[in-house]
């Protein structure tokens, strides 16, 4: 849905552009001067799915929402904001032109702003660009409501924070340059490869674990398009993490591949103040839209567009790792 509150600053669209492919990036970049084309495409299958599943989503109880004090602020507020990103074309992604910010996460984003908020709720979220580096922080001092970024819970983002989930079952995967996309199909072809990740994510836990003799500690870098930007300049041979980002950069950029199956469990999670009542009540939102079949329609106009495998079953929400 068209966002009201969106206010991108320079580095949001800047990661947009970079995570389109050239002639969408052209049109990102070019988006001020009023010539711009919309990247939005009303009459595709998918984009009417993506639309259908928000707007039929689900409204909470007036009593349920005053009733608990995350919500109730949240509904005072008139929005609910949301960190995150707005540069993975599966996940979440803006249209430059008309701001419009769509992909799973934006849908579980803008169906909890609409569980909140009610009819129209969807319209009024506040994106506000988070990174690997500075989420729990922003959770922490209240800058933010929740984080919905493919966020992956582990045990020591669980002594930080709350996730309300798992909504989502990723893992981590492997991305190479789509010319040699038949010479590494899993991570027993990493060995004496050298390879990128994030920094502080889950892909240096998983490199360490399951490569044999990588070649050098991996790169560690600030953000997922420098990452992307190491592999095509071919210097690294793979980009290691999880399956939901690497899907985003093979959708937009048909230079890069992700093959293989995941080789770990990536739970994502909504990251929520640690202690305060959210948990209970975001939990009980998305047990709602699994049990409608909300969270269904909203898989299949998304990530169901860009990976062959049937639609999964929601993972059991409450169900933390170890």
């Amino acid at each position: 849905m068209t966002t009201s509150s969106f206010r991108p600053g320079r580095r949001s669209v800047v990661a947009a552009a970079a995570a389109l492919p050239l002639g969408a990036a052209l049109a990102a970049c070019s988006s001020d001067t009023g010539d711009a084309p919309s990247l939005d495409k009303k009459d595709d299958p998918a984009t009417k799915a993506y639309d259908e599943a928000v707007a039929g989503g689900p409204v909470a109880e007036d009593a349920d929402v005053e009733k608990n004090e995350w919500a109730a602020a949240i509904k005072k507020a008139g929005k609910l904001s949301r960190g995150g990103t707005t540069a993975n074309q599966v996940f979440s992604l803006v249209d430059p032109t008309s701001k419009k910010v769509t992909g799973f996460d934006a849908g579980i984003t803008q169906l909890l702003a609409r569980y909140i908020l009610g009819k129209g709720g969807e319209e009024k979220v506040d994106y506000v660009d988070t990174t690997v580096d500075t989420r729990e922080k922003m959770v922490q001092n209240g800058t933010v409501d929740c984080v919905i970024a493919t966020y992956s819970i582990t045990p020591e983002r669980l002594d930080k924070i709350d996730f309300g989930g798992p909504y989502y079952l990723s893992g981590t995967a492997i991305q190479v340059r789509t010319e040699e996309k038949d010479t590494i199909t899993g991570p027993k072809d990493l060995t004496g490869k050298k390879l990128v990740t994030q920094s502080n994510s889950t892909g240096i836990q998983a490199i360490e674990k399951y490569v044999k003799d990588p070649d050098g500690k991996p790169q560690t870098l600030a953000d997922n398009e420098s990452c992307v930007a190491a592999l095509k300049q071919k210097r690294v041979d793979a980009y290691v993490l999880d399956q939901g980002v690497l899907l985003g950069n093979s959708k937009a950029d048909p230079e890069v591949t992700v093959v293989g199956k995941p080789f770990t469990e990536d739970p994502y999670g909504i990251g929520l103040k640690k202690g305060s009542d959210a948990l209970d009540f975001v939990n009980g939102f998305l047990k709602k839209i699994e049990d409608d079949g909300t969270w269904k329609k909203l898989y299949e106009a998304t990530v169901g567009q860009v990976t062959e495998d049937e639609t999964p079953d929601p993972p059991t929400i409450g169900e933390m790792p170890n």
